[in-house]
């Protein structure tokens, strides 16, 4: 018990009162829901709401991308390539348009060579 308070009180003596990280990152991942069913549209629109419902003020300024976006490599480069029926844009145009609502993009990939549903992941790159 005795350690748990000294944890306590390190831990409270150690915050700095700047309002930084008053709240976990809030944000959107389609993940659970629509897994590899995902599109640019999708995506958009939940940018669109997540301002136009006030839930970007209240701190939901994250919009995840998961799994799916990719389709394959670039032999030349080596550069993921986006899924292009999918998301016809391309990500920065993506992300271009999601930075406009005054949102955080976040795209997912995996550090092995493969992610979970077999798109190239980013290991060595």
């Amino acid at each position: 018990m005795f350690l748990l308070f000294v944890f306590l009180v390190i831990q409270y003596v150690s915050c700095i009162d700047n309002g930084v990280g008053l709240t976990p990152p809030m944000g959107w991942n389609g993940w659970n829901y629509l897994q590899c069913n995902i599109n640019e549209d999708i995506v958009k629109k939940t940018a669109d709401l997540l301002v136009e419902t006030g839930l970007a003020k209240k701190g939901y300024k994250y919009v995840n991308l998961d799994d799916c976006w990719q389709m394959s490599r670039d032999h030349a480069t080596n550069k993921i390539i986006a899924d292009p029926v999918r998301f016809k844009s391309g990500m920065a145009s993506l992300g271009k348009y999601i930075h406009s609502k005054g949102l955080k993009f976040g795209l997912y990939s995996d550090s092995g060579f493969l992610t979970c549903e077999k798109r190239p992941g980013s290991y060595g790159f």
